[in-house]
């Protein structure tokens, strides 16, 4: 025995410490650990909630009021069967039903609404009773996009790097318009970021679960959206490479089973995709239309041309934009996991969007989150370099500097865009409408201009085949999608301009606000006869306002409002 065993005194054994005691510990430490992700979705809760209203009880988007109407008919047919699949949109559409089922079900518990019947008349005199949650209900998603993007940058490369890419899309300014509204794209970015993450799994453990659950998401996806589709290439080639790898016997063969799980699952969801096919493919033939007013393509490189100088460089700005597509490519050089498992499916769909013979800002929805990681990327190994270079605490110095210098135009642009949703033209004319046109008149309006049935005017909307037609009566007697879908005749605008030109004299009024005809002049070339409507309307008018939109101050279409000509 040692010298020291001798003198030093004996220990007391150390009680094991109770697990209660233990788990109570840790709880301030997974507090602390979640703390800056919880922090992310916070902001980026709060910039979407920021003006989520806009415009109601009037509808500024023109496809909000078909998805939200097409909802309202499957709950009053109680039926599954959307009847239109344009994009397809099932999910959403579902998902849009079951809010209106919860907000009629808690309206009637809480004594709002008689009954059902009653509900649905609340909702026609008023759309924001439903609209405002189901913008919630998009909301929701726009922050699971955030929470997916940092679990996939987590999962590449590390906490700092997916914080980085999650706080880049929480203030994308894109992104942050596109949550706020009800459309099929941030759903399905959210399932097509879950499919990716599932992938990168197969890439490296190569798990059957991983493999069905894959291919779950992307049939979720391409229920919400047909080219969220182009997302079976990243579980595809991430289990093609994991089978080779491996070598083991039918690896290949259990790589290709995430197709057949994925067509399982869009078949699930909509079944009606094969039942009711002949909707199917008109409505497919409606949506692949070439031409629209002011959203025409230029072909492959002008609309990527467009793409990168427009939404992206607007999400990004030009630094960030150009960290973000060299973050993207240069992670592809070394990281293999990035490489097979994530480019293949968003270089694809960038691929798809930008051959489309239309080009529109939300197409870019799910690409954000790509390059979102791509500029986490850039961030996370330039502060790691100069980490090594200078210290820890110059690395969290550059940190701080350089999200600084990329956030900065984001946000700006954020402020912009909420400002503009704030003073739209569309409720600017109203306003004017309102404080001039005396009571008795009529007034032809070409968007929902809901806000206007409360005065006392005669409220007219053109309606393709049906004219133009009193918007207070069609509401009250409660038009369906299908109705409005008919009397479009898949067209690509509800418009003065796609009016049937033997019913233009039912559009005749006293006054008309104008909100699509700065396009038609602008293409009149393109668009001759519609253009002709409009020429027609107005012969002998005067322009009595105008309302045009400011960069950063009026959101909206220029709108004209015009003193009609009496007829004769």
């Amino acid at each position: 025995m040692s010298f020291d065993t001798m003198t030093k005194s004996p220990q007391p054994a150390r009680k094991p410490i109770p697990a209660a005691i233990a788990a109570r510990r840790s709880i301030p430490a997974a507090m602390a650990a979640h703390a800056p992700i919880a922090a992310i979705l916070l902001l980026a809760l709060l910039l979407r909630l920021d003006g989520l209203g806009f415009g109601l009880p009037a509808l500024n988007d023109p496809d909000e009021p078909l998805f939200m109407m097409t909802a309202i008919d499957m709950l009053a047919r109680h039926s599954l069967n959307p009847q239109w699949f344009g994009h397809p949109g099932t999910v959403t559409l579902y998902g849009l039903a079951l809010v209106m089922l919860l907000v009629a079900v808690l309206g009637i518990a809480r004594g709002r609404f008689a009954d059902a019947s009653a509900f649905a008349g609340a909702v026609y005199a008023d759309p924001g009773i439903v609209f405002l949650p189901a913008r919630l209900f998009i909301v929701a998603s726009g922050l699971a996009c955030v929470w997916l993007t940092y679990r996939i940058g987590r999962r590449l490369w590390g906490r700092r790097a997916g914080l980085a890419a999650a706080l880049v899309l929480a203030v994308n300014p894109v992104h942050i318009t596109w949550s706020q509204v009800i459309r099929t794209d941030m759903q399905a970015s959210a399932f097509m970021l879950a499919c990716v993450l599932c992938a990168i799994a197969i890439h490296r453990q190569g798990r059957l679960r991983d493999i069905v659950l894959a291919g779950l998401f992307a049939g979720l996806a391409v229920a919400t959206k047909w080219p969220a589709a182009a997302i079976l290439l990243c579980p595809l080639c991430a289990g093609l490479s994991a089978g080779l790898r491996a070598r083991r016997p039918g690896g290949l063969a259990r790589a290709l089973l995430v197709v057949p799980v994925a067509v399982a699952a869009l078949l699930a969801v909509s079944p009606y995709l094969l039942i009711d096919h002949a909707t199917v493919l008109r409505d497919l033939t409606a949506e692949a239309r070439p031409m629209h007013p002011g959203a025409t393509g230029h072909g492959f490189l002008g609309n990527i041309a467009w793409y990168g100088e427009g939404p992206l460089a607007a999400s990004f700005g030009v630094l960030g934009l150009v960290a973000a597509v060299g973050g993207a490519i240069l992670a592809a050089w070394g990281d293999r996991a990035w490489r097979i498992a994530v480019c293949p499916g968003f270089a694809l769909f960038l691929l798809v969007v930008s051959t489309q013979h239309l080009i529109w800002e939300r197409w870019l929805v799910p690409v954000l989150p790509f390059l979102a990681l791509g500029l986490g990327w850039s961030l996370d190994r330039a502060v790691g370099a100069i980490a090594s270079w200078r210290g820890r605490l110059a690395g969290q110095l550059a940190l701080l500097a350089l999200l600084a210098l990329v956030l900065t135009p984001m946000l700006a642009t954020v402020g912009q865009r909420a400002e503009e949703r704030r003073h739209d033209t569309r409720q600017l004319a109203s306003v004017w409408l309102r404080g001039h046109v005396p009571p008795g008149s009529s007034i032809l309006v070409e968007h929902a201009a809901i806000d206007l049935l409360r005065g006392p005017w005669t409220v007219l909307f053109p309606l393709g085949s049906a004219g133009c037609i009193d918007a207070r009566a069609i509401l009250q007697r409660r038009v369906s999608a299908p109705e409005v879908e008919k009397s479009r005749g898949g067209q690509p605008v509800v418009d003065l301009g796609h009016v049937a030109p033997a019913l233009i004299d039912t559009c005749r009024a006293d006054y008309a606000v104008l909100s699509h005809y700065e396009r038609y002049r602008a293409e009149r070339a393109t668009y001759p006869g519609e253009y002709a409507r409009y020429a027609d309307l107005i012969a002998g008018g005067r322009v009595v306002r105008t309302f045009a939109p400011v960069a950063g101050q009026v959101g909206g279409p220029p709108v004209e409002i015009v003193r009609l000509r009496k007829a004769r």
